[in-house]
Order: C-alpha cells, then structure tokens, then sequence
C-alpha cells in the first residue's frame, strides 16, 4: 500500500504532467488538423450554448481557485490577514458555487450528446469518455466538500497545500502529506490528475488555442502595402 501510495502522489503527478505537455506537443506537430473542439452547434444549438457557457464559466474558475488555493503558501495569506479557517471557508463557498455551476454545466452537455442520436452518431469515443471523467471529477470534489464542512480547522487544507507545493517545486516528501487524508480527496485528486493524462488524446486541446488568442492582444499590428 505505501508502494502504491508513493506512485499514485509521488510520481503519477509527475507522469500526468509530461504526458500533458508532450502529448499536446506532438499532437500539434503532427495533427493539427484534429487541433479543434468539434464543435456541432447546428444540432441543439441553444442547449449546447448553454451547458457550454456554464461549463466553462465554471472550470475556469475552479482551475484558477485551485491553482490558488493549492499553491498560495500558507505564511503569505497568514501574513495579508486570512487564516486557514476563513481560507477554507471561502474555498468551500467559492468552490461550492462554481462547481454546481460547472456540473449543471457539464451535465446538459452529456445529456445531449448521449440522447441525440445525430450527434451520438459523430461522437469519437473520447469525446464520451472525457465528459464522463470530468463529470465524476466534479461529483468527487463537491462531495468532498461535505467532508471539509467536518473538520473546519483547515487541517487537510493545509496538507493538500503541502503535496501541491511540494509536487511543483520537485521536493521529495510529497506523498507523505496525504497519508492521513480521507480517501474521498485521494480519489478526487486521482480523477483530477488523469483529466491531464486524457487532455492530449481529446478535444480539449483547443485549450491552448484559447490562451494562444491572449497573445493577440499584444502583438504588433500587421503591416500590408498595396503593390506599386
């Protein structure tokens, strides 16, 4: 169990994460042409933009919220005035809020891509499977908020905190901060890690042409001359 333990929040993190940015790589260099999101808004086109809005409203969020949360260190919103149990509070209510949002979200999406037998039809397997995995994810994490609701001292905060910290900067000793960790967070983080696994093989790549467009906004505008 320790070996397993230590491979799942020792070293899958790490293997999730170079599959993510690799994968992605080689897939730009080598299919581009499947570098899109499939869109099929001409079937069920105000469903699709509505699970689409909430869904993405609320995944931008709670990556963000995340990214903050895990990895803000504790002494730096100690030292600005938030302590742990408001932290957790506010991630709990924050988190609470744009996951419900996202899962509303994602569920009208499942549900039209699985009911309509046109868009069924023009699905890819992993288009399927990657909405399911987020969905269990989201479930995951919102019931673990009933779990956090137990002990409101931000204990297992602070321990989450650690591992991510500990993950991104390469220091040894991250798995041992879960040890004690209910399992329902365990899972979550597992269900999270592997949607990075599933990224590159799927149509969430046209991610990164979201955050490419950012670079429009300050690139130099384009010169073009008529012909003399």
């Amino acid at each position: 169990m320790d070996y397993l333990h230590n491979l799942l929040f020792g070293i899958y993190p790490y293997v999730a994460l170079a599959i993510f940015l690799l994968g992605s790589l080689i897939r730009f260099d080598r299919e581009q042409y499947t570098w899109k999101s499939d869109s099929s808004q001409m079937l069920r086109g105000k469903q699709l933009r509505l699970g689409s809005t909430l869904f993405h409203i609320g995944v931008l969020f709670l990556f963000f919220g995340h990214m903050a949360g895990l990895l803000t260190p504790h002494w730096l919103y100690e030292g600005l005035g938030l302590s742990t149990p408001n932290k957790q509070m506010m991630a709990i209510i924050s988190g609470g809020i744009a996951g419900s949002i996202c899962l509303v979200g994602i569920t009208l999406l499942t549900h039209r891509r699985l009911t309509d037998p046109r868009i069924l039809a023009t699905s890819k397997p992993m288009d399927i499977i990657i909405l399911l995995w987020i969905f269990a994810t989201l479930v995951l994490g919102l019931i673990s908020i009933l779990f956090s609701l137990q002990h409101r001292e931000g204990g297992v905060m602070l321990q989450l905190g650690y591992w991510a910290q500990h993950i991104v900067t390469f220091r040894a000793g991250a798995a041992d901060a879960l040890v004690s960790v209910p399992f329902i967070y365990k899972l979550h983080l597992f269900f999270g890690m592997t949607v990075f696994v599933l990224f590159p093989f799927t149509r969430l790549v046209h991610v990164w042409s979201g955050f490419g467009a950012v670079s429009y906004l300050v690139r130099s505008y384009q010169v073009v001359r008529q012909r003399g």
